[in-house]
């Protein structure tokens, strides 16, 4: 058993009475002159006075929010504890708050931060304690990735809903504050007070690689009615909701995290595109926002990635469109914005064009002295760090982080993953499935028709979290409803041989489900397909993430798009196939013909129902 930073042995509750008060102490003296800590925690001279109390060196740390390794604060796997020292010097998550200072700290799957929710309730009490035990600690934002569906850093038995394109062609605004609302607790219940989400980039490129199901969708009216109803229901649950990527990725056909992607709209073009949901999360009233690594020579002609302009994050988000929240920049790490400027100028130029929380930098040692340095030579001033730092602050108090930084395990059962919850998950879902196509009509298949269903096709590596692979959860949906249903795994790019096993299986079913999964004109799977259509066995097509695979599938009588691969869509889309509920989705993007992409093949709005 091992002591993680609460006060007691492994998973038990939070930190005891006495050891909260203790390590809050400084904070609570410091904001409860001439009142509570309550009302001086949304005090802005007694949020000042933290600042002017705090040295160069914390104030510097305040702006950095880092990555760490490991399931504790204090006693990491070895591994784990290998892997922090070898990228940041230390050997834990308490190290690095007692070295660097540092004001926020971004949970990942991959970095063994989220494994259980009473565990990383347990890890984020550890780190508050490890900063509220310094001398004049402050509480850790604690941030994560949570959008749903192919990103998701905190996964089963967590709640999890559609992603982002499976909510937009639902189109309610209504499931999206849903989504936000219990999505906002969970996370709260396990001390994460900061989301990255919603996406509220207009995804007009069916090509990009890095958006793609991210978004809610190609028309920037429904994304912003969408991305401001996540907003409310994420900030009504006491975490602050973050909109990414300013000032818009949707229209990129390289992925930032490593190239420099750029955007070739007009002013215009982004007036009437690409702001208006950022617009309209920032009406209503959102706690952070995210910037992009990429170039838009039409807002900003220097050559450099809005994260590092001026005249893109000062000059037109805080200035035009009058948003004087926390902007975070997106990670640091990510080569877009790498390729012009070396990792000790990169995290300065941020702070110089507008930026308040530099997220994850590749070496936090450099990034750290470069901004110390900056200071010092007179290229920073203490002023403008202080600007920054007041904002985060603000953001802190706001979530109730001065009064509340620790959660309880208690507050993680009747929290987290409840039956109420993963109802609302699913039914959110049952609204989003789109059929595309149904010739026949093919669907609903019939158990007294097609009570042996093969199913086939593509299993991706399962977004975190999730059971997977996507054909065994299809087959097994599909059977507990009554069907009998076979699973055989054939990849996103099938071999002959491959295809041949799965042709021959076909010949004991009533019916063939393939997952497809971002087919393209030259892809395998679409020889599988026409193999299996050539069969003569009825075959159901349905789109595990991109909808634009319906172009490259000419002949299936029958085709849906689920817009994610995630348990709770695949669940979603067998009982639409088994006609235990009613498609009601529709296209939140258009897709167009794959021999003619200046053609339209199915518009947005498309989809039907039984």
């Amino acid at each position: 058993m091992h002591d993680d930073s609460t006060g007691r042995k492994g998973n038990t509750t939070a930190p005891s009475r006495r050891s909260l008060l203790a390590a809050t102490a400084g904070v609570t003296a410091a904001l409860a002159v001439g009142g509570t800590a309550r009302a001086a925690g949304r005090d802005e001279h007694r949020l000042r006075a933290l600042v002017d109390r705090m040295t160069l060196e914390e104030k510097v740390g305040q702006l950095f929010v880092m990555r760490v390794y490991g399931h504790s604060a204090t006693a990491p796997d070895q591994a784990d504890i290998d892997a922090n020292l070898a990228e940041i010097g230390v050997r834990t998550a308490a190290e690095l708050i007692a070295k660097y200072r540092v004001g926020g700290i971004i949970y990942f799957t991959w970095a063994h931060n989220t494994r259980d929710p009473h565990q990383i309730a347990d890890l984020s009490n550890g780190i508050q304690k490890a900063s509220l035990s310094l001398p004049r600690g402050l509480p850790v934002l604690i941030s994560t990735d949570q959008e749903h569906g192919i990103v998701c850093r905190v996964g089963k038995p967590a709640t999890l809903f559609p992603g982002a394109m499976a909510i937009g062609a639902g189109g309610s605004r209504t499931d999206a504050r849903t989504l936000g609302r219990i999505s906002g607790a969970e996370l709260r219940a396990m001390g994460i007070r900061q989301d990255y989400s919603p996406v509220a980039d207009v995804n007009v490129n069916p090509a990009n690689p890095v958006i793609g199901v991210r978004s809610f969708g190609a028309d920037p009216q429904a994304v912003a009615g969408l991305v401001a109803a996540e907003v409310r229901g994420y900030q009504g649950s006491k975490v602050a909701a973050t909109a990414k990527h300013f000032p818009g990725h949707g229209d990129t056909a390289v992925d930032s995290h490593y190239g420099f992607p750029v955007i070739t709209h007009t002013r215009e073009q982004w007036e009437t595109l690409d702001a208006v949901p950022f617009r309209a999360a920032i009406t209503a009233g959102i706690d952070s926002i995210m910037t992009a690594h990429i170039q838009f020579p039409a807002l900003d002609d220097s050559g450099d990635p809005a994260t590092l302009s001026r005249p893109i994050l000062t000059g037109i988000l805080r200035e035009e469109l009058g948003y004087d929240g926390v902007v975070v920049t997106d990670s640091l790490g990510m080569e877009g914005v790498r390729t012009k400027y070396g990792d000790d100028r990169v995290p300065v130029l941020a702070l110089k064009a507008g930026a308040d929380q530099l997220l994850n930098p590749p070496d936090l040692d450099t990034a750290w002295h470069a901004v110390l340095d900056a200071v010092r030579s007179g290229e920073l001033t203490e002023e403008r760090l202080d600007e920054s730092i007041l904002r985060v602050l603000r953001l802190k108090a706001r979530l109730g982080l001065f009064e509340q930084p620790y959660v309880t395990q208690g507050g993680v059962e009747r929290t987290v993953g409840t039956a109420r919850h993963l109802a609302a998950a699913d039914a959110v879902a049952g609204r989003t499935t789109t059929l595309l196509v149904n010739e026949g009509p093919l669907l609903p298949l019939r158990r007294e028709r097609h009570r042996r269903i093969l199913v086939v096709g593509a299993d991706p590596a399962s977004p975190s979290g999730t059971t997977g692979p996507p054909t065994g959860v299809l087959a097994g949906a599909l059977t507990e409803l009554g069907f009998t249903a076979t699973a055989l795994s054939t990849g996103t790019a099938p071999s002959q041989a491959t295809i041949d096993r799965a042709v021959a299986a076909a010949a004991g079913a009533d019916a063939v489900l393939v997952a497809t999964y971002n087919v393209s004109a030259t892809s395998s799977q679409r020889t599988l397909v026409e193999r299996l259509l050539a069969t003569g066995r009825p075959v159901v097509a349905v789109a595990v993430r991109n909808p634009y695979d319906v172009a490259h599938l000419p002949g299936v009588p029958a085709v849906l798009a689920t817009y994610s691969w995630t348990d709770v869509e695949l669940r979603a889309a067998a009982r639409v196939v088994a006609g235990r509920v009613r498609p009601s989705g529709r296209l939140p993007v258009p897709v167009q013909r794959a021999d003619d992409p200046t053609q339209v093949l199915y518009p947005i709005g498309h989809g039907l129902s039984y």
